[in-house]
């Protein structure tokens, strides 16, 4: 069993590190019709896991089971600009707080809302 599972973890590695490379971190240079050289910068996580069980008595050959799984998640973080007095790392800011809050603010959106509509029913009610 351990030699399947050797085998399940070299083939998952290995495949991780096709996929995962230096152009995963550091992007293709772009370069800018002003001279200068733009190089995408992002941020990589990766996650695995593998494992097997073997079925059957101990006295047999056994069968054996086995599998394993990979995620990985790029984000863009920075861009790097190289010019001839310098280079520049300009981050690229996401603002997970403005999302969050939008995301907080909606039960109350709701609740003016439905209120708004409740007050005009209730007006057009008193008019007849």
């Amino acid at each position: 069993m351990n030699e399947q599972i050797s085998e399940i973890l070299s083939t998952t590695m290995g495949n991780i590190k096709e996929l995962v490379d230096m152009n995963a971190v550091f992007g293709e240079p772009i370069n800018a019709p002003d001279g200068s050289m733009i190089v995408p910068v992002s941020k990589v996580s990766v996650g695995f896991a593998s494992g097997g069980s073997e079925f059957g008595s101990k006295h047999e050959k056994l069968p054996f089971g086995g599998g394993a799984g990979a995620g990985i998640s790029i984000i863009p973080v920075a861009f790097l600009v190289v010019k001839e007095d310098g280079v520049k790392l300009i981050p690229i800011t996401l603002n997970s707080d403005a999302a969050d809050k939008l995301v907080s603010m909606i039960p109350e959106v709701a609740e003016k809302v439905s209120d708004f509509f409740a007050k005009r029913k209730a007006e057009k009610e008193e008019e007849y």
